[in-house]
């Protein structure tokens, strides 16, 4: 029989929303990973964890999705509760209801909110409408759920986060955002390499070094793949081209040829280094098939931990 406590006695972010993990401090974040952690366990022994029975999850969709609408309702269905598909066009969103609005109705009727969507002023007023929770499933801004299930691979890959080297190559987009802050919180050395142009957000940035002062690690920026793979623990990479940038994906695939993760990069960081990638991959475009099908990568248990910690979330906020 497995036991599932509360993430740490000292910890209660109950009634919190998730928007970002700049909100967060680096003991709430230990916690919520050691919560996915227990919930991990308890789901590979076939043992039920109906902690949430009788909850309600509200998903509003502006972007499509895979892996966080399954893995929020295989979640709250694994918890005991339920979670209701709410595709912004089905509801009076898309004719003009006002975001205040739909936030004060929703809270007569759901226990928390979870918005997969573009702006994120837009998942910042909903908050402040709201009188439940409401979780980041993404925005434009930041993934913090995604940095969450990439810190709990790192972790069951290399063993303790604080040290390790992580290397991001590509686009500093909302990705690259929510796992900087992330690892400058858990005291993890982070580079990111991108074209000039395509850097991650200035505040973002600054944040994100003033939290790794605080924890002992690194944050860095450069132009030069090759020199920030040296030494890498873990390679990260994302798509060049994200949902509503389309319209910049000839231009895109031009200005991040040389940020492709190839055996030729990968050659230069430690041997046993960990591939990650959120998804969906474009194969031959920002990843070789050699890298994220051979044996250093870890994408599907990268994926698989959504799963996790969206229920250590949950659980914890509920």
């Amino acid at each position: 029989m497995i036991s599932i406590q509360a993430a740490d006695q000292g910890i209660n972010i109950k009634g919190k929303d998730f928007l970002t993990l700049a909100d967060f401090s680096s003991e709430e974040i230990k916690g919520l990973l050691e919560k996915a952690k227990q919930l991990k366990e308890a789901h590979l022994q076939g043992a039920e964890t109906p902690i949430l029975k009788g909850k309600i999850l509200g998903m509003i969709f502006e972007k499509s999705s895979t892996r966080t609408r399954v893995s929020f309702e295989a979640g709250m269905l694994q918890l005991g509760g339920h979670a209701l598909y709410l595709n912004s066009q089905d509801l009076q969103l898309g004719r003009g209801e006002s975001i205040a609005d739909t936030a004060k109705v929703l809270s007569q009727y759901v226990d928390a909110i979870m918005i997969r969507t573009f702006s994120h002023a837009k998942i910042q007023e909903l908050a402040h409408h709201a009188d439940i929770p409401v979780i980041n499933g993404l925005t434009d801004l930041y993934h913090p759920c995604q940095a969450l299930a990439d810190l709990l691979t790192i972790e069951e890959k290399n063993g303790e986060l604080k040290g390790q080297n992580l290397v991001y190559v590509g686009d500093g987009n909302n990705v690259a955002h929510s796992l900087m802050i992330a690892s400058a919180k858990m005291g993890v050395n982070i580079t990111i390499a991108c074209p000039i142009g395509y850097e991650p957000d200035n505040f973002v940035l600054q944040q994100s070094q003033e939290f790794a002062e605080q924890s002992g690690s690194k944050v860095k920026i450069t132009s030069n793949p090759e020199e920030a793979v040296a030494n890498a623990d873990a390679i990260y990479t994302d798509v060049w081209t994200s949902m509503g940038q389309e319209d910049e994906n000839e231009q895109r695939l031009k200005d991040f040829a040389d940020y492709q993760v190839n055996e030729y990069l990968v050659q230069k960081a430690k041997k046993d280094y960990v591939f990650l990638h959120c998804l969906p991959a474009h194969r031959g475009e920002e990843v070789t098939a050699e890298v994220i099908d051979g044996n250093n990568s870890a994408v599907f248990q990268q994926a698989g931990n959504r799963l996790h910690v969206q229920k250590a979330i949950l659980s914890e906020i509920l």
